[in-house]
């Protein structure tokens, strides 16, 4: 049971440049994964905490509808807004500048077997990093990802979540609003709920904040959670 993480920041990279990678990532792991079972001394299988910013992106994952796309494809042309079609979990979503992006490709057999689990453990590692910065990150019941003010009218959404599994392999994974432009939301239906607003550190806390510095945050709290020390 391999329980090291090896921390990779790809800097800012397109969006399908960056799923590719992940992909190869993924595969590679579930390759290992079944090949392991015909050795005598299974290899351990790797885990990745990669850490990501995209230019103007808008994905779709496959429970998501397109009439949730507020926007023409021709309008996003324009406005040089990229669409996918994604195979994660959830609806639609944005990515863009001042944003960080994470995408843990973990084999959940060095850690816990359980996709419900690993969702709430992301979720956790999230609601530390806000607090870090006196922020109460919360749960919404039924709706993934970290929310503030949740059950009242002012309830907001600050980090996103999505992931795909296959033989306890993860890919794709949290995106936390830090000093993105959320303006960009308003051409879609985020995450397929039409009655809550979306957040930023730098919207809730009036200030801009370091990217690196939530990234060390979240990478602290992660190996926290997860138990984990790095590669």
């Amino acid at each position: 049971m391999n329980k090291k993480i090896t921390l990779i920041d790809w800097g800012l990279k397109d969006y399908k440049e960056a799923w590719e990678e992940q992909e190869k990532l993924f595969q590679s792991t579930i390759d290992l994964k079944v090949a392991n079972k015909n050795l005598p001394l299974p290899i351990e299988t790797p885990n990745y905490l990669i850490f990501v910013e995209h230019p103007h992106v808008l994905t779709l994952g496959k429970s998501g509808v397109m009439e949730h796309l507020l926007m023409s494809e021709e309008f996003l042309k324009e406005k040089h807004i990229s669409f996918y079609k994604v195979n994660r979990g959830g609806d639609i979503t944005y990515h863009g500048l001042g944003q960080v992006v994470g995408y843990p490709i973990l084999d959940l057999d060095n850690f816990s077997p359980d996709i419900h689990q690993y969702l709430r453990s992301l979720e956790e590692v999230i609601i530390l990093t806000l607090a870090d910065y006196g922020i109460k990150g919360e749960r919404s019941k039924g709706e993934t990802g970290v929310w503030i003010e949740v059950g009242t009218p002012h309830a907001r959404k600050i980090c996103a979540m999505g992931v795909r599994a296959s033989r306890w392999v993860t890919m794709h994974g949290f995106a936390l609003n830090v000093n993105t432009d959320l303006s960009y939301f308003n051409y879609i239906v985020p995450c397929g709920i039409a009655d809550k607003a979306v957040a930023s550190l730098e919207g809730e806390l009036g200030h801009q904040v370091s990217l690196q510095e939530v990234r060390e945050r979240i990478t602290q709290h992660f190996l926290e959670v997860f138990s984990a020390t790095l590669a």
